[in-house]
């Protein structure tokens, strides 16, 4: 798998290089992606690209699909929405790509929606869970993981049954907080409790010092943070520094080996909700070959994003089979849509012209003293 940097820093620079080393001749079949290679997705990001590249550099030395190798173009977009408008319309109109991967980002990915309908491009795995992105159904989105949503209802149902009440809410101020709010708000009515408290940072500039304070103040049980990689780890530190106790809860978007890393002595008894089976199921096929190709490639540990992003290229793969010998971006799309209760190894997925939201598997994990996720 092929990453090609918008921005590079050096060390981007020295990954892209060496992967374009380790990669094979260029491709016959062009996959765009967009995504916060650098920023305060940065951590998870390379893992879920580690994970995806996992799949396609094993599907690529086997001759690729139908002969065609793939190559993924990535482009970084720094995490910033308006990068990602300008990346996408540069993977459409200049590289020519016939469809569009694991873009991060709620206000990222809707502001591309009407670029890939403009020219018929299917995005494939949008790593976010918003529900607008799941209903209404849009044509050219491929959704792979569950919706925030169901993370957050399950999370704080879970809290509820463990006695757990005082339950409170922060969340970043842009479309992908507000959604995890909506999620929060049906599991705080369908539990038959109230908010504690909800409480609201700025995505381009958090700050915790008013907001800590408050929080602590409140004494609760329980905090629900909905926010993105380093904005999430300052305000759990800034939380336990004001003094807050109690539970803390953060989604699947944080699911990743350098989330715990950041969160230092702080990440010990943070729950994380989960959108894919364990990385070290036995019992998932498809996690046992992850495992092996990870292995074979030289990486110790599976994470979480690394899951993700190898089941969503399994399902990338999978589009393009059904495509046919010459795909493009219309086969692609009418491929994707032809997928019909597909095993892809203990999980199963379906779309159609009327549902394109993929699975609907949720968990919870908890961060354990060695820093690794248990359920």
């Amino acid at each position: 798998m092929k990453y090609l940097a918008a921005f590079p820093t050096p060390t981007a620079c020295a990954l892209l290089a060496l992967l374009a080393l380790a990669g094979p001749a260029r491709a016959q079949i062009l996959i765009g992606q967009t995504v916060g290679v650098t920023g305060s997705a940065a951590a998870t990001v390379q893992e879920s690209m580690k994970g995806a590249s996992l799949y396609l550099d094993h599907v690529n030395a086997r001759g690729g699909v139908a002969g065609q190798k793939v190559e993924v173009i990535t482009l970084d977009d720094k995490f910033d929405p308006k990068l990602t408008l300008e990346n996408t319309r540069t993977l459409i109109e200049q590289k020519g790509v016939i469809g569009l991967f694991m873009t991060r980002g709620t206000p990222h990915t809707q502001g591309i929606v009407p670029v890939l309908e403009q020219h018929g491009v299917p995005l494939i795995g949008p790593s976010t869970g918003a529900m607008v992105l799941h209903q209404p159904v849009l044509k050219y989105v491929f959704n792979v993981r569950a919706t925030y949503q169901r993370e957050v209802e399950k999370a704080i149902t879970h809290l509820n049954t463990l006695g757990i009440k005082q339950i409170g809410v922060v969340h970043v101020d842009d479309t992908f907080g507000a959604d995890g709010l909506a999620g929060a708000q049906a599991g705080f009515k369908a539990n038959r409790i109230d908010a504690l408290f909800i409480e609201k940072f700025d995505r381009a500039k958090p700050d915790y010092s008013a907001i800590a304070p408050r929080v602590a103040q409140k004494q609760p049980q329980a905090v629900i943070f909905i926010g993105t990689g380093a904005a999430v780890v300052d305000g759990i530190k800034a939380l336990r520094t004001a003094g807050v106790t109690g539970q803390i809860v953060t989604l699947s978007n944080n699911a990743s080996g350098g989330f715990v890393k950041a969160l230092g002595e702080s990440a010990r008894g943070v729950v994380v909700t989960q959108v894919f089976p364990s990385e070290r199921s036995l019992n998932y096929p498809l996690i046992k070959e992850a495992m092996d190709l990870a292995k074979a490639g030289g990486v110790s540990e599976l994470t979480p994003a690394m899951v993700e992003g190898f089941v969503s290229a399994k399902v990338l793969v999978e589009g393009l089979k059904r495509a046919g010998p010459k795909p493009d971006r219309a086969k692609l799309h009418a491929g994707l849509e032809g997928i019909r209760n597909w095993d892809m190894g203990g999980l199963t997925l379906s779309f159609s012209a009327t549902d394109h939201s993929g699975l609907d598997f949720s968990d919870l994990s908890i961060i354990g003293t060695d820093g690794r996720f248990k359920r």
